[in-house]
């Protein structure tokens, strides 16, 4: 699965951030293509909390371990 994402917080304004069956991941700068749609979404990280609105899945809100503060916009592609 590949995730594109667009937006401030991260290492890279663009960046694809693609994980793999065992479980690895690796993140790299701008997009990476081929890029096959599966879903898009809007995530905000303030503090702790994450609050994501993903067309596929609805709204979320997960708590993360660290403190960040990001707002991307991203692309879930296969």
């Amino acid at each position: 699965m590949k995730y594109i994402e667009i937006g401030l917080g991260n290492k890279w304004f663009i960046r694809t951030e693609t994980e793999f069956a065992d479980g690895t991941e690796i993140e790299g700068k701008g997009i990476v293509r081929p890029v096959k749609l599966h879903s898009m979404y809007f995530r905000i990280w303030v503090r702790k909390s994450v609050f994501i609105l993903d067309l596929r899945e609805g709204l979320k809100r997960q708590r993360k371990g660290r403190n960040a503060y990001k707002l991307i916009f991203g692309i879930t592609s296969y």
